[in-house]
């Protein structure tokens, strides 16, 4: 019986000691660190992942993540340099590079990055202009990149990247944006217009000069004018005949004697028209019977 008892008591013991070890036993996922703390004092080496043994009672593992971690930044509020009242979120891409001095020399690192960028970014805005936040974004994420990045490098921490998501403006300032918007492309379309007269009116004047030196350049304009217009099948056709035309025509027309040469061949010499007066208040019609009274009194 007493050896019944003992036997017993031995299997318990085995069992317990046998779970113990089992216990004792933890495994490390491979984007994980292991850092041991043996009666309170953390060990240098760090676990690698696999199995790893831990001594009963005396060893806590804590388990360290090495992935990279996406923290978001809480909009804040801020004046920028220019007097502009904005909000600003960004977010951040942050690893644990050393997991004793992440997990000893600060309490909760979560915590203190979002703490740390929080400032930072309320810096970093106090120190911009609007336009920079606007446009000028990637010298900004340096900028915060490395505020952050300074207190972070102590607690073992690499700040991989940090992004500005959004910039949030007060409405007076988006309608006052979008009306200088407005006036610079309406700056531009004038001058755009402007040049287009320039080159327009220095064109016209070169195709005067030809014209003023080769009448018949004008006369081909016109014949181009007329074909063009031809071309819209309308019913009416309104010709512009310029006196330019008209002079190059008189210059082209041989001049002929206006006093009628002699007949020597006995041919009837050809008569020329009584020339009337454009002016018609110059003839007066009771001249015919003054000559009329003056003949018969003779």
């Amino acid at each position: 019986m007493t050896i019944l008892y003992t036997l017993a008591a031995a299997g318990a013991a085995g069992i317990g000691v046998l779970w113990l070890a089992l216990q004792n036993i933890r495994v490390v996922k491979q984007f994980e660190r292991g850092v041991v703390y043996r009666f309170g004092r953390v060990q240098s080496r760090v676990r690698e992942p696999g199995l790893t043994m831990l001594i009963p009672i005396v060893d806590r593992l804590q388990k360290v993540n090495l992935q990279i971690i996406t923290l978001p930044v809480p909009a804040q509020d801020g004046i920028t340099r220019d007097n502009v009242t904005v909000r600003v979120d960004a977010v951040i891409y942050f690893k644990v590079e050393d997991p004793v001095r992440a997990s000893v020399d600060v309490q909760d690192y979560m915590s203190a990055i979002g703490q740390v960028a929080q400032t930072s970014l309320r810096s970093i805005i106090g120190k911009s202009n609007l336009d920079d936040l606007l446009s000028n974004r990637e010298r900004l994420n340096q900028g915060l990149e490395l505020l952050i990045d300074s207190p972070a490098l102590g607690w073992g921490i690499h700040i991989d990247r940090v992004e500005i998501k959004d910039v949030v403006l007060p409405d007076s300032m988006k309608r006052s944006i979008a009306r200088q918007a407005e006036a610079e492309r309406e700056r531009r379309a004038r001058v755009i217009t402007a040049d287009g007269e320039l080159q327009a009116s220095e064109k016209l004047a070169q195709a005067a000069e030809i014209m003023a030196v080769e009448p018949a350049a004008l006369q081909l304009r016109l014949l181009q004018t007329v074909v063009e217009v031809a071309a819209e099948k309308n019913s009416t056709l309104i010709l512009p005949f310029p006196v330019e035309l008209l002079r190059f025509l008189e210059r082209s027309t041989p001049q002929r004697d206006e006093r009628p040469a002699a007949s020597t061949n006995g041919e009837t010499p050809e008569l020329t028209a009584p020339k009337v007066p454009d002016d018609a208040r110059g003839i007066s019609l009771d001249e015919p019977l003054k000559q009329r009274r003056s003949g018969q009194n003779a």
